[in-house]
């Protein structure tokens, strides 16, 4: 299993928008994207330079992704 490597919210946002996510709205420092294929997933991501490895691996389990997955997306 390889490391998550240190991304920041608008890098993450244009990987998640490969796989039909979009910007619905911010709420504060909260981006709220949407997926409008099923099962129509909403993903919080919080508008950061630097995502918490935490953080990015619930991101990343919300979207239905693996961690090999989400990397080759990279």
């Amino acid at each position: 299993m390889s490391k998550l490597p240190v991304i920041s919210a608008s890098k993450l946002i244009k990987i998640l928008s490969k796989l039909g996510y979009y910007t619905d709205h911010q709420t504060g420092s909260h981006i709220i994207l949407r997926n409008n294929k099923p099962p129509f997933r909403r993903l919080t991501i919080p508008n950061h330079k630097e995502i918490a490895k935490g953080t990015l691996n619930a991101i990343i389990e919300d979207a239905g992704l693996t961690r090999d997955e989400f990397l080759s997306l990279l």
